[in-house]
């Protein structure tokens, strides 16, 4: 006699039992046009210098960092976003080497439009962390402090000579208030309108940032809390987001991503333009030291990493593993 009605009469272990069935019932995909790769690259060096920090990432020289661009795009990463790294010398409290337009980002901008046209994304970043002796994203005043409208004058700058050396879309990461109005007027004034903004609208005083100082040689002291976000806040999340869209922002950032997964989540339910999530240094750092000790399994732990920053809302992003999860994609 058949039975009807047994328990339990609902099992959603039916749709997990084989790779096949788990795969075509998945409602998460990872693609490799969702991954852009941060890469950097330094002056002065004649070969990759190994991140200690970051197994596996290096600060690049003009040419490897070319080679790098293209094994993305052959990977299929849609984009790829540069930070330059200038000679300590040429540092100063103005951060120079990010408008001069032969600063190492911008001759890195070139290189790699030249290598890819418009084939990849050449994204870079807009800040002067990497090029102030002080370390800090913008010019201090007589205080010590981050002069919030002087620093804009200079991100004005940086913005006209990322572009003008070819770069797709900028990234301003410093925080400040009005940035994304002041670029976006400052591109449109020299004929860039078609230059989009990629902007760093949640960006939370972290310590997952670690890693990040030794990668672009960073000459701070003291932190960052003054103008990135803190993290036990949400809601300034939200109002940072909609005043970087009223001022013009084409694409938004939540940075870092997996700490942050909630607020990446509020963000791609509250807007209609693309969502990015950095997977960052810390990030990247974390899983690798665990790995290399044995603790967890490397490549698992690296696809279900991101397939949770993807699941959480976000349609691009930015990981050091993007070629190679591309690949085995």
């Amino acid at each position: 006699m058949t039975k009807y009605g047994s328990f339990p009469g609902t099992r959603p272990r039916r749709l997990r039992t084989t790779p096949a069935m788990r795969r075509m019932v998945a409602e998460t995909r990872l693609h490799p046009a969702d991954l852009i790769l941060p890469a950097f690259v330094r002056e002065g060096i004649s070969a990759p210098v190994e991140i200690g920090a970051m197994p596996g990432v290096v600060q690049h020289t003009r040419d490897t960092l070319k080679k790098a661009a293209v094994e993305a795009l052959e990977a299929g990463v849609s984009g790829i976003m540069l930070f330059g790294v200038p000679e300590e010398s040429k540092k100063d409290a103005a951060g120079t080497p990010g408008t001069d337009p032969d600063g190492i980002l911008q001759l890195a901008i070139r290189d790699v439009r030249a290598e890819v046209g418009d084939e990849l994304i050449v994204m870079s970043d807009l800040c002067l962390d990497e090029t102030t002796d002080h370390g800090h994203c913008g010019v201090l005043d007589a205080e010590g402090r981050v002069d919030n409208d002087a620093t804009l004058e200079r991100y004005a700058e940086m913005a006209q000579v990322q572009a003008d050396a070819g770069a797709h879309v900028v990234g301003p990461s410093g925080m400040m208030d009005g940035q994304i109005g002041v670029i976006r007027d400052a591109l449109d004034q020299v004929g860039h309108e078609d230059v989009s903004i990629l902007a760093y609208s949640v960006k939370y005083s972290s310590a997952f940032f670690g890693p990040f100082r030794e990668a672009v040689g960073s000459s701070l002291k003291g932190d960052r809390k003054t103008y990135q976000q803190d993290p036990a806040n949400a809601r300034e999340s939200m109002r940072e987001l909609a005043l970087d869209l009223e001022e013009g922002a084409d694409m938004v950032m939540v940075k870092p991503a997996g700490p942050y997964l909630d607020i990446l989540a509020k963000v791609a339910d509250a807007v209609d333009v693309p969502v990015a999530a950095y997977q960052i240094s810390g990030e990247y750092a974390m899983i690798e030291a665990a790995a290399e000790r044995g603790w967890i399994d490397r490549d698992k732990a690296i696809m279900e990493a991101l397939t949770g920053i993807k699941r959480a809302g976000a349609n691009m992003v930015l990981t050091y593993w993007a070629t190679e999860v591309a690949r085995q994609l």
